[in-house]
């Protein structure tokens, strides 16, 4: 225990201390919520991965997906390595930078504004943002919770408190800088933490191959393949196909993903941080899912609910829980680091916008840029106060599972804005109502399923297959509506005027 301890406590101090340090940053609001654009690939690449994977993956989904499809999860993970995180910097990234940094934009809201030329949906996305974000917050403290009181017998309401301040803390000191700093090394234990986990499981059944062996002769209860888990494609392909888009194309649209390349320095660095990110997220989600895959052999010790299924959420803390401290220590650092990485960029993405979107020149006018900063801060905190509110309400609910929350929240924010946003940035001939097409079906369709699903027969039984659905729509709807409706002109290719990116950060978005 002591070991554990101290652990986290070490963790904690770093987490603060780079938020300190960090405070020289923070004295405009470029500085405090991009960096002042100006952040280098390593560091960019991190906190994209940081942002990415939470206790929401290592927790809800490996352990969900390993018990669903087996060793086939790793195909989830090998998704989200190569769709999203290589594709979305090479296809995103430059033109993101580009676009954004012509246009003034800071956040996805402002950019939806300038772009489309409406302070209509600007509004209407921060609103969005915000509503869609807490579900997501909310889901990451669940998740971390689970594991903590499995390794300290905390309760539940203490573990969500204390992620809560320490977040706030040092979000609130340093802004997106003391973030990406402490993603940085928050992302170096995962890609330790990851491996030794995944060691200590295998020796812990008898090695690779026999821990193979045992899996293949358990059955699948909605299959007669043999073998089903340690198959190339798992017991359920299609169900399995809806997860990979919904957790792999689901970066596209996602704010906090996608502000990362406005801040990230021009030139080479966004080819360097795709190779990085791409690596790292082979390693931590590739590693989570095939962990996960084995937690069919837990089965007669991980918990179930009235009607016989396992509470998936219950599946990798059981697993870690046979281990020895030392080896709990380090997942429990792994797990922090992931789940505190995560909500400081949802808090940092949520503030902002409504900062800037919604509070500034509607309700506040002549805003000034100290008082844009106090806002930020003052609604940073907000923010993580109403999810963890959530989080502590949502403990005693319906809603039980982590992926149920993250699919809703991925669902409605990637289907409105992924459309959008990558014709937005690859198509002058987009129109305003497209926008507002994608917005109307990617909240429509998740919201009107998660509510058909309280009271009756969701039109889709899986809320992972409608986020899917959402998103392919999005991308679908768009072009579309743009060819009846009235368009909305821009250059997305103009002159480079002299001074506005540098020579050779031109050379490569003509190459």
């Amino acid at each position: 225990m002591i070991e554990k301890v101290l652990m986290v406590l070490i963790f904690v101090g770093v987490a603060v201390g780079v938020g300190i340090y960090c405070r020289k940053h923070t004295s405009s609001v470029d500085g405090f919520i991009l960096g002042g654009r100006n952040v280098g690939p390593w560091l960019s690449a991190f906190a994209f991965g940081t942002s990415y994977f939470s206790a929401v993956i290592f927790v809800g989904y490996a352990g969900q997906f390993g018990w669903k499809y087996g060793i086939a999860a790793v195909w989830i993970g090998i998704g989200n390595a190569i769709l999203g995180s290589l594709l979305a910097w090479w296809v995103l990234g430059p033109r993101t930078r580009e676009v954004t940094h012509r246009l003034k934009a800071s956040t996805m809201p402002e950019f939806f504004g300038e772009r489309f030329k409406s302070k209509g949906l600007r509004i209407a996305s921060a609103a969005i943002i915000f509503v869609f974000l807490i579900p997501y917050t909310a889901s990451v403290y669940n998740g971390l919770s689970r594991l903590f009181g499995m390794a300290f017998g905390l309760p539940y309401e203490v573990c969500v408190i204390g992620m809560a301040v320490v977040t706030c803390v040092y979000v609130v000191l340093g802004g997106y800088m003391a973030t990406v700093v402490n993603d940085f090394i928050q992302g170096i234990v995962m890609l330790f933490g990851i491996v030794a986990v995944i060691v200590a499981v295998l020796v812990n059944n008898g090695g690779f191959t026999e821990a193979i062996n045992q899996l293949s002769f358990i059955p699948a209860e909605t299959s007669e393949m043999a073998g089903p888990f340690v198959s190339l494609f798992g017991p359920d392909l299609f169900n399995l196909i809806g997860v990979i888009i919904l957790t792999s194309l689901g970066t596209w649209g996602l704010p906090q993903m996608v502000q990362k390349f406005y801040a990230i320095k021009s030139g080479p660095a966004i080819k360097q941080g795709a190779i990085i990110s791409t690596v790292f997220a082979m390693i931590v989600a590739g590693g989570s899912y095939f962990l996960g895959g084995f937690g069919r052999l837990y089965g007669d010790q991980v918990e179930m609910t009235a009607a016989g299924t396992p509470v998936y959420d219950s599946i990798i803390p059981t697993m870690l829980s046979t281990l020895p401290d030392l080896l709990i220590g380090i997942v429990i650092v792994l797990v922090l680091s992931a789940s505190m990485s995560t909500l400081s960029s949802l808090v940092l993405t949520s503030s902002s916008t409504l900062t800037l979107d919604l509070i500034k020149d509607n309700i506040v006018k002549d805003m000034s840029e100290k008082k844009q900063l106090l806002y930020m801060r003052v609604l940073l905190v907000v923010f993580v106060v109403v999810s963890a509110v959530m989080a502590l309400v949502q403990y005693n609910s319906s809603i039980t599972f982590i992926a149920q929350l993250m699919s809703i929240s991925w669902g409605a924010l990637a289907g409105s804005f992924l459309g959008p946003f990558f014709w937005g940035l690859y198509s002058g001939r987009i129109s305003k109502a497209a926008v507002w097409a994608s917005f109307i079906v990617g909240v429509g369709l998740t919201t009107g399923n998660m509510i058909a699903g309280f009271v009756g027969t969701p039109f889709i039984e899986s809320p992972i297959n409608c986020g899917a659905l959402a998103m392919v729509l999005s991308l679908v709807i768009v072009p579309l509506v743009s060819l009846v409706t009235p368009k909305v002109p821009f250059d997305v290719d103009p002159p480079h005027p002299e001074g506005a990116i540098d020579r050779e950060y031109v050379h490569e978005i003509e190459d």
